[in-house]
């Protein structure tokens, strides 16, 4: 296109507000240029919905991160992943976490905006830093299983209560302290004991996933016993008595992860802030997944 014809389609108002209507892949591209060039890094969108329930992380989402990296980044060089995402599968936020270090040599920071929750913050626990502003959230990483109530409806709970309310059970049972053996026998048949050890080794990789993920990075220096004692927030159902309960910056801090202080209102963070708007737009609207380069744009349809 000419430099002539290139003027004129910009200052045409019925494009911009096309581009506008659509939130197309050309209203981010300044900005995430922008951002790349005051952190010096590779910056990757990674956006899923919070409004769809189907729009979990998973492996695809590792592999699709990987293509555009193998087409477009220098190997080596520092990659910053905006994160924004209520989770999915934990293995499958190991896998991003291995693409994205390969590709950068360890160079990898992850910025959460908003929401980073349940396996997106697995993810941020794979970073070198995790760049939040006050009102950022990280979220617990314990295991949510599907579970259908006694009007036939299905919800999500923790497994740590599910299987916390069948120990529970098992010793009353036991105990013998109580006179009704019956009706505890008639609740424990309600449980399958294979699916508890199911649940179980949920929660064992979850926590694995996390230890391990912070011992090969930002806590490398600590021992794996004291990871675990300083992520119980995250670990535990009952520290935080909710899935959804927010971490913020100053808690994750606290804990020991290496959080790195977005300013409000400052340059960046008003930049990192204008991106999440038009990004969250795109998967709240009419898609529910969203990864996305200066270069390429990637989005998995609601359908």
């Amino acid at each position: 296109m000419a430099k002539k014809e290139l003027l004129a389609s910009k200052s045409n108002p019925w494009s911009r507000v096309s581009d506008e209507i659509t939130q197309s892949h050309s209203l981010r591209k300044e900005l995430i240029d922008k951002i790349e060039k005051q952190l010096d890094a590779k910056i990757i969108l990674f956006f899923t919905s919070f409004t769809n329930e189907n729009a979990m992380i998973t492996d695809n989402d590792a592999e699709m991160i990987e293509n555009i990296l193998s087409a477009e980044h220098k190997f080596g060089n520092k990659i910053a992943l905006v994160l924004n995402s209520a989770g999915g599968l934990g293995l499958a936020a190991e896998r991003i976490v291995n693409v994205c270090r390969s590709y950068s040599g360890n160079q990898f920071e992850t910025i959460v905006p908003h929401m980073a929750k349940s396996a997106a913050t697995l993810i941020c626990f794979g970073a070198s830093s995790i760049r939040m502003s006050p009102t950022s959230e990280l979220g617990p990483v314990d295991p949510q299983v599907p579970y259908i109530d006694d009007n036939g409806k299905e919800k999500w709970i923790s497994a740590e209560e599910y299987v916390s309310s069948y120990d529970n059970l098992i010793k009353k049972a036991i105990s013998g302290k109580t006179e009704r053996i019956e009706a505890l026998l008639q609740q424990l048949a309600r449980y399958d004991s294979r699916y508890i050890e199911q649940l179980r080794t949920a929660q064992a990789l979850s926590e694995n996933i996390s230890i391990k993920l912070l011992k090969s990075g930002m806590m490398s220096k600590t021992e794996e016993k004291m990871i675990k004692r300083k992520i119980k927030n995250f670990l535990v159902h009952k520290q935080t008595s909710a899935h959804s309960r927010m971490i913020t910056m100053e808690e994750a801090k606290n804990c020991g992860l290496n959080i790195e202080k977005l300013e409000l209102c400052s340059e960046l963070w008003n930049l990192i802030w204008e991106l999440y708007i038009r990004a969250n737009w795109v998967v709240s609207s009419r898609a529910k997944k969203l990864i996305e380069t200066q270069e390429a744009s990637v989005n998995v349809s609601n359908n």
